[in-house]
């Protein structure tokens, strides 16, 4: 397969325009000052999740972690063979006065991954790959599932979402050399094919939600 081609069949498979992807018809509401929450999401390899995050105004942090298993086992080697309960996560911690975790959620389904493939995106296959929102609490759940539902609905995807939507139970952060990992290796042939076209997704789509 050639390149581009590659390229594309790694992207989300929504629909092009931004006006075309919904907004949540549920969503917090945005604080009326500076306040700190924290959203934790799955959708395949942290290096290509953290890096849109990075690069949404509205977020102070992007943390690539694990979610879904035990503290002793949540370590890259083993994860990496998909022998843990775990899969690759993200924790972004946000201001809800700029920006909502519904919008955040817009955002992972729309550009971060695709939530239509089962445990696999892109070139990377397994569980640890799997597509996960780990929800803090009743509030989030609602959200999320309102917004799954609403996106099933509309058909936004030519198949299903598979998107688990699981109660956060501990967030574990991966290994230092896994952080700001794309930041760091812009060059690294993976960050080149996978993780830099969605950046360029996030900015084409979504210009005023992008970090200047």
């Amino acid at each position: 397969m050639r390149l581009a081609a590659w390229i594309l069949s790694c992207l989300p498979l929504a629909a092009a325009a931004a006006d075309a992807f919904p907004d949540p018809a549920v969503d917090a509401t945005r604080a009326p000052a500076k306040k700190k929450a924290v959203a934790v999401f799955a959708g395949g390899c942290f290096w290509c999740t953290e890096v849109v995050f990075e690069n949404l105004a509205g977020v102070d942090k992007v943390v690539s972690g694990y979610s879904g298993g035990k503290a002793s086992d949540a370590v890259y080697k083993v994860v990496s063979e998909g022998k843990t309960e775990h899969a690759e996560a993200i924790e972004i911690t946000y201001d809800a006065s700029k920006i909502t975790f519904g919008q955040l959620l817009k955002v992972f389904f729309s550009v971060a991954h695709d939530p239509t493939t089962l445990n696999r995106q892109g070139p990377d296959w397994g569980k640890q790959y799997r597509s996960a929102v780990f929800y803090a609490d009743a509030e989030q759940q609602k959200i999320v599932e309102a917004y799954i539902d609403q996106l099933n609905k509309a058909k936004v995807f030519r198949d299903p979402i598979v998107t688990q939507v699981v109660p956060l139970q501990k967030f574990y952060p991966a290994e230092d050399y896994h952080q700001d990992f794309v930041r760091n290796n812009p060059s690294h042939r993976y960050v080149v094919v996978n993780a830099l076209p969605k950046v360029a997704k996030l900015k084409k789509l979504y210009p005023e939600w992008t970090r200047k």
